[in-house]
């Protein structure tokens, strides 16, 4: 096809012959009629081995339009087979690199599966890897869980299907495992109720007295400014004292206003009753009475039953735990926590208290046999937002403590997200594996640029060419750079996210007063 024209440690550079890419752009095998456009792979002999490299950019000779120069990243080498001269036996990172002159050469269908075999560590396959049409693609699951993954996508590429099959692979792979699923948008119930625990405000039942005091002063105190150090202060102050009436209190050694003890919140509004009426408070009885209002208006309120009814005040850790963990997992390895009708409000503080429980249970269980949990975020960055500022900011802390110290105890994050620009800054750098799909916006392809490694460059440059349901696949969890065309998947497996056909439904017509009636009668009881 041409020679090697130029050698550089991070990029080199190939003169290739126009003509011959012209003739072998009628090929039978997809791979060679692929063999020097951008995004394909190349090879060339090296002593006794293959050198594999992908083809990054093309740009005509300015003194011979005959020729084209191209640059290249090398992916890794592999053996030379005697009879037939074919790769096998390849493996990540180069040893020797070629001189100027040696000859370049397509990469066969047949040598692009020895290069994307997987190899025997247990691994998961979602599609095939272009351009061919049967080299299958292999995620290496443990590599990819053991450092965190991050998927990314605009809108309408199909990232929600995508997250779907990677999971239900993983599910088939180890029907044991123990993956937690936050949904946003309730789409994943449908895709995992034959093999998943769906839980949402009916049935989750999340006690309120396992949040910490952080995650208290976000639910109870409204006030903002000194205002709010004050009323946390009191919060503190009687919350500690609510605890401390439980029984199990007397059997616990140091006592704290994190600990999960279970309280009545009728105790709670009591003290703070109490200590109101006390004449040496050192201040008004302003912040008593905030406090107070807050927890009462919470208590009556039905939208948030599901975590503060009183009903929840016995000790369920214990099942809780067991139910949403997947402990033990009976062939339902994945719990989906659908909070698309949870109150806005209270839905950061939800996500905050099961990212906290998946930590300090990985914590706390570091002598027992280790049970790794998968925490899966979808719309990560609404929970790990850039700014340091405003609510939220319990669940931004922890998803990023998991980020950078989940692994030490097994515990993995996986992040879901069209807008990686927006997510906290690091987050995305201590994922091990990123699966990017098409990203329209500028910012979000810097960004996910910048966190890629340097090796990956040439396939990033496609990111906004890719087709729906195609991803560039980089770091741990696979063996060299990929782009991928994912598989389909089966159609009771998929999520509920498919746009709308506004010209179909609009031809739809009649029943509307029956639509209009059951709708506000849900809208007032808001209930389902």
């Amino acid at each position: 096809m041409g020679l090697v024209f130029q050698i550089a440690g991070s990029s080199s550079q190939l003169l290739l012959e126009a003509a011959v890419l012209a003739h072998y752009s009628h090929d039978s095998d997809p791979s060679v009629a692929m063999a020097g456009q951008v995004g394909s792979q190349i090879k060339m002999r090296v002593g006794s081995s293959w050198l594999v490299a992908n083809v990054r950019t093309m740009v005509l000779d300015r003194h011979d339009p005959t020729k084209i120069v191209a640059d290249i990243d090398f992916l890794g080498e592999g053996d030379e087979e005697r009879l037939t001269g074919k790769i096998y036996g390849f493996r990540r990172g180069v040893t020797r690199y070629p001189t100027p002159g040696t000859e370049v050469y397509p990469v066969s269908s047949v040598e692009m599966n020895q290069i994307y075999a997987a190899d025997e560590r247990a691994n998961v396959q979602i599609g095939t890897v272009y351009p061919t049409k049967s080299t299958r693609a292999a995620l290496y699951v443990d590599s990819m869980l053991g450092k965190h993954f991050a998927l990314l996508g605009s809108t309408g590429t199909g990232k929600s299907t995508s997250a779907a099959l990677i999971l239900h692979r993983i599910c088939d792979l180890a029907p044991q495992g123990h993956i937690v699923m936050i949904d946003p948008h309730g789409e994943y119930s449908a895709a995992f109720k034959t093999n998943g625990a769906i839980f949402d405000v009916n049935n989750l039942a999340l006690p309120y007295w396992l949040m910490n005091f952080e995650e208290h002063c976000e639910v109870f105190v409204t006030s903002e400014g000194a205002e709010r150090t004050l009323d946390c202060d009191i919060l503190a102050k009687c919350l500690l004292a609510a605890r401390s009436k439980n029984r199990l209190a007397e059997s616990t050694g140091r006592l704290t206003v994190d600990s999960p003890i279970p309280y009545l919140l009728s105790d709670l509004t009591n003290i703070l009753q109490n200590e109101m009426g006390k004449l040496d408070k050192g201040t008004n009885s302003l912040p008593y009475m905030r406090l107070k209002t807050k927890i009462d208006e919470i208590k009556t309120d039905p939208r948030y039953s599901f975590m503060f009814s009183g009903m929840l005040v016995a000790d369920t850790m214990h099942d809780f735990l067991a139910k949403v963990f997947r402990l033990p997992a009976n062939g339902k390895p994945i719990s989906i926590i659908d909070v698309s009708a949870m109150p806005s409000d209270i839905t950061s503080t939800v996500v905050s208290v099961l990212a906290r429980l998946v930590f300090d249970y990985a914590i706390w269980a570091r002598n027992e046999p280790q049970r790794p949990i998968l925490l899966v975020c979808e719309e990560a960055h609404r929970y790990i937002p850039s700014s340091k500022t405003g609510g939220g900011q319990a669940v931004r802390k922890i998803l990023e403590r998991i980020a950078k110290e989940g692994r030490k105890y097994g515990v993995s994050l996986g992040l879901i997200t069209q807008r990686p620009s927006d997510l906290a800054e690091g987050v995305l750098s201590q994922c091990g594996t990123i699966i990017a799909m098409r990203l329209n916006n500028d910012r979000d392809q810097a960004f996910v640029k910048a966190a890629m490694p340097e090796g990956a460059r040439g396939f990033l440059d496609s990111i906004p060419a890719l087709r729906n349901r195609e991803c560039i696949i980089c770091g741990e969890g696979v063996a060299v750079p990929i782009r991928v065309a994912l598989d389909n998947l089966e159609p009771e497996r998929r999520p509920a996210s498919s746009d709308p056909s506004f010209t179909e439904q609009w031809r739809d017509c009649g029943g509307e007063n029956e639509i209009l009636e059951r709708t506000v009668n849900r809208w007032r009881n808001q209930g389902r």
